[in-house]
């Protein structure tokens, strides 16, 4: 049976530099209190349009109308309000106000005089863009680096908050509390198997903050991500090898990025500071259970019962390490502040890429949640989760997915915030949330 052409989506939002980082090993965003660092400003401003016309040519214009009675000269003709020349009105000779330049055409040979250029006159669609006004003071005119002239407040940028649902798949993404900017992000999408069976997929990137470009980095392997997924899958290539591909997919389009660093950044450190994430990812399908990651980002499976919940991943981070040597205990690794150090990421300075996956058969429905540390920070054991998750979570996955980003902003939102919730078993496109 021919497989319907995929659906999916992914929110995006324009990038900006951060501080550089190690080239060994990520200091994960969540860490709490971690420093804001305000938004760059464009070292390459727009030129102003072709078609807008210079401060005050309408009203030299006006000022440039022929006065009563004054005398008409041949080949002059007078401008209107906006600086057009005026058809069929006598032409005049008034000379413009000082302070206002009329170039001249050079008189032609044995001709009295040179015919002046008619004022350009402004172009309406510039002129009727209404100014952005401060969501903060409601006053202040904002600029075009985001920030208020009146009093400074920062405006809210298209990825501060996302939402999105596609068929029965949902996520939520949240700037949080404490970061200037959003540096998680999803996709989410629904396609079907050869055989017609419906499969949801959801792709959740979070951006190394320590390194340059982290909003880019996350944005890039998480369209590259889903888009590999969606063209896999219907093409009947296993869930699990088709996360193993989409992983790899996503690491090259975030190593592409390290080639578009700055001459500077190159001439320094080629490879250093290079813009890194993680990732995870679910496909579901009508009786498996597929998942994918790189570093801490994590998968939990929640089942309607809440017996037993369990988290699918394990962390690619100091702490995860230390645990499995068994030198540290779950509690006191995690209550280190090297804890949330990554070990592993995508990246061009990152190790030898590792992806890893795991597929599943869950005897019963649920919800499997798809989220960055900044919600399982405060949901960290599986049992956590699942008393965070709301009962109707796989019949409301978008009303459940603002219900858990509204519990890490609670907490302290000390990190950007993104959850996608998946119901399995996979539902037939065109369910979604009630």
């Amino acid at each position: 049976m021919h497989a319907p052409a995929p659906s999916g989506s992914v929110a995006d939002g324009p990038p900006h530099p951060t501080a550089p980082h190690a080239p060994t090993a990520h200091a994960s965003n969540a860490t709490p209190g971690a420093p804001a660092h305000p938004a760059a400003a464009d070292p390459h401003p727009p030129a102003p349009s072709a078609h807008t016309a210079p401060a005050g040519d309408a009203a030299s214009a006006d000022r440039s109308a022929p006065s009563p009675g004054a005398p008409a000269q041949a080949g002059t003709a007078p401008t209107g309000a906006r600086g057009a020349p005026v058809q069929g009105q006598p032409a005049a000779s008034a000379a413009p106000p000082a302070g206002v330049r009329l170039d001249r055409r050079a008189p032609a040979e044995g001709a009295g005089g040179g015919d002046d250029y008619p004022l350009q006159a402004p172009d309406p669609r510039v002129a009727a863009e209404p100014a952005a006004v401060c969501v903060a003071c409601r006053a202040g005119r904002v600029d075009d680096d985001g920030y208020c002239e009146n009093c400074g407040h920062a405006q809210p940028r298209e990825r501060d908050h996302m939402e999105q649902e596609c068929g029965p798949v949902a996520a939520v993404s949240d700037r949080g509390l404490r970061h200037h900017r959003n540096e998680d992000a999803f996709a989410v999408g629904t396609t079907a198997l050869p055989d017609g069976s419906p499969v949801s997929v959801a792709v959740v990137c979070d951006g190394v903050s320590s390194a340059t470009r982290p909003d880019e980095a996350s944005l890039a392997a998480s369209r590259a991500a889903n888009a590999s997924l969606l063209d896999a899958l219907p093409r009947g290539t296993h869930p699990q090898q088709a996360m193993h591909e989409a992983i790899l997919a996503a690491s090259e389009a975030v190593n592409a990025l390290a080639g578009e660093q700055p001459a500077e950044a190159d001439e320094h450190a080629p490879q250093q500071n290079a813009p890194a994430c993680t990732i995870v990812g679910a496909v579901v399908t009508a009786g498996l259970l597929v998942v994918g990651w790189v570093g801490d980002s994590r998968a939990y499976w929640i089942p309607v019962d809440r017996s037993p919940a369990v988290r699918l991943t394990e962390d690619d981070s100091w702490a995860a390490q230390m645990v499995a040597a068994g030198l540290m205990g779950e509690a006191e690794a995690y209550a280190d502040h090297r804890a949330h150090a990554i070990t592993g990421w995508l990246g061009a300075d990152a190790y030898e890429l590792e992806p890893h996956t795991a597929a599943f058969k869950p005897d019963r429905p649920g919800v499997v949640v798809v989220c960055t540390d900044g919600l399982w920070n405060y949901a960290e054991s599986a049992d956590e989760m699942a008393e965070a998750v709301p009962a109707d979570a796989a019949a409301r996955p978008l009303h459940a997915a603002r219900v858990l980003v509204g519990h890490a902003l609670d907490g302290g939102g000390h990190d950007n915030v993104t959850v996608a919730l998946v119901p399995f078993p996979a539902v037939p496109q065109g369910a979604g949330s009630a």
